[in-house]
């Protein structure tokens, strides 16, 4: 979740295929009519073009999954072995209790996250960080594809919008939003998932931090986060279970 362009524009991969049905609606919408809290002004506002009043979405696939629980599952680009056994574990655990899993289409926990959901037969929403058409990074345009096609894929950005570096912490915010609660599996003390984890305190989402992140005596963020009253250290699935009933 936490990958950053590193050129102006990603460019669209030859086997990518937009999606040819995209529906656009308010981000303020959606988070009503599925019963989610719809943030401060002040975070809305940074997330405003110039002059509009509302914040607007793009999505393509079943708007319906929202109804259901939602867990974004994010962390590094830079995954290890363990964390990828750990998001995969989660992600399947997760899906088995019906939960819907989100996350941001980037390398790493990202799509372990989103192809676990998916093999285990559950569900998976991506948030991403470019508009509908175009796929970035490029060796996920399948499953891209397959996301929008079975599941939903989401973005905060018109289709031919330019991309920056700025797009992403717009996706994590957005992201954050529209999930009941944010687990990070794994992440540095520079890595874009504490864009997401900030968002979560700020708009009263739950926040969870894998035990072996907690624990790691080589960063020192997630100190920064424990003292919130919806944080808290993730020790089993059956946690975040918990928290949101």
């Amino acid at each position: 979740m936490s990958g950053i362009v590193t050129g102006d524009k990603p460019k669209r991969r030859s086997g990518y295929k937009p999606p040819l049905r995209t529906t656009t609606d308010t981000l303020q919408n959606i988070l009503r009519n599925f019963g989610r809290s719809v943030g401060n002004d002040g975070q809305m506002d940074l997330l405003r073009s110039y002059g509009t009043k509302d914040v607007f979405v793009h999505f393509s696939g079943d708007i319906r999954f929202l109804s259901q629980q939602v867990v974004s599952i994010v962390g590094t680009r830079d995954i290890s072995s363990e964390g990828i056994k750990r998001a995969n574990r989660l992600s399947r655990e997760l899906a088995s209790h019906g939960v819907v899993i989100m996350s941001g289409l980037a390398k790493g926990v990202d799509s372990v996250a989103h192809k676990a959901a998916i093999d285990t037969g559950g569900k998976t929403a991506a948030v991403i960080g470019t508009p509908l058409d175009r796929a970035y990074p490029a060796e996920n345009a399948d499953l891209q594809m397959e996301i929008y096609t079975h599941h939903l894929l989401i973005s905060p950005f018109d289709i031919g919008q330019d991309v920056y570096r700025s797009n992403f912490p717009a996706r994590n915010r957005v992201m954050a939003l529209l999930s009941d609660a944010t687990v990070i599996v794994e992440a540095s003390d520079t890595s874009g998932t504490l864009h997401q984890a900030a968002e979560c305190q700020k708009n009263g989402r739950w926040l969870f931090i894998m035990k072996s992140v907690a624990d790691d005596p080589r960063i020192s963020w997630p100190s920064k986060f424990l003292s919130h009253p919806r944080t808290m250290v993730l020790e089993r699935s059956e946690d975040v279970v918990e928290a949101l009933r």
